[in-house]
């Protein structure tokens, strides 16, 4: 059984390593050290360098932020790279763009590892559960060699196809999802300026073809509203940008995505980036004055 390191216990990164751990040997790295406590109190090995983990581990697996990120974890002081035996695995979970994911690979490459993308489908309540969608690119003996290891964050793992395959299908998953709660935050808000109640038009789109699981607990949320995030518009906003870059480059028109795009900064600018994506509908509230709440006027 291969010991696993994983590097970045954010909000999603710290119960995937939580679920490792309850399998697999581990040892844990972040760069705020405060977020290692509980795991150093359960008895989980904290590294004091990204180098350290891989040094340790034969599966190193990132979750951070960003390809920036991804890079300083990689290549800083202590990178994660100088540490890599011949043939040691790095999977990152990080949402980047497909650009950021081909140099990391090389860099990987380069350091004898072997390297497979693996973004995740899901929030912070699937992280917890293990039930994350593990979207996997990368050699086929790779993700065998790792899949163990994926399949105790998330289930199922889909096999995209090779190194970036994973994160191509991410944005487009991601694009999807910030273009489902725009459009809606807009129905909540028309039927609410129309003096709907909110809970009647829950109803009403939760009883037809229009129901998931997404928009109940994205309604709820709105309903009662709680901006908690599960899943910061703010990433949903790089998300959304990664998608369009990757878009131009291929001449894909993505038109309602780039409206949301801009519905997503305009509420940021307004001072929603830090609360869930639910917050897509504090936009439209912003403007026209009026909360989409249950108990409202």
């Amino acid at each position: 059984m291969p010991t696993v390191g994983f590097v970045g216990l954010g909000a999603m990164g710290a119960p995937m390593a939580r679920n490792v751990a309850e399998s697999f040997d581990c040892i844990v790295y972040n760069r705020n050290p405060e977020a290692t406590e509980p795991f150093a109190d359960d008895g989980v090995p904290v590294a004091d360098a990204p180098r350290e983990v891989a040094e340790r581990a034969d599966v190193s697996v990132v979750m951070v932020t960003d390809g920036d990120a991804v890079r300083d974890v990689l290549t800083g002081v202590g990178g994660l790279l100088a540490g890599l035996d011949d043939g040691d695995h790095v999977v990152n979970a990080s949402t980047v763009s497909p650009d950021d994911t081909a140099e990391i690979a090389a860099l990987v490459a380069d350091a004898d590892g072997r390297f497979v993308d693996c973004p995740v489908s899901g929030t912070v309540g699937p992280a917890e559960e293990g039930t994350l969608t593990m979207l996997a690119g990368g050699a086929e003996e790779d993700v065998d060699a790792v899949e163990d290891v994926l399949r105790a964050m998330g289930d199922p793992v889909v096999r995209c196809g090779d190194v970036g395959d994973g994160t191509h299908a991410k944005l487009s998953v991601n694009l999807l999802l910030g273009d489902v709660m725009q459009s809606f935050a807009e129905s909540l808000a028309l039927a609410d300026a129309n003096g709907l109640d909110v809970d009647v038009m829950l109803e009403a789109i939760g009883s037809g073809a229009l129901s998931s699981t997404l928009l109940d607990v994205k309604g709820e949320m709105i309903a009662e509203g709680d901006f908690e995030a599960a899943f910061p518009l703010d990433l949903q906003f790089k998300d959304l940008r990664l998608a369009l870059d990757s878009a131009s480059e291929n001449e894909v028109p993505l038109p309602a995505t780039a409206a949301t795009k801009e519905a997503a900064n305009a509420a940021r600018a307004l001072g929603h980036g830090d609360e869930d994506i639910a917050a897509f509908v504090r936009g439209i509230e912003d403007v026209t004055g009026d909360e989409v709440r249950r108990g409202g006027e």
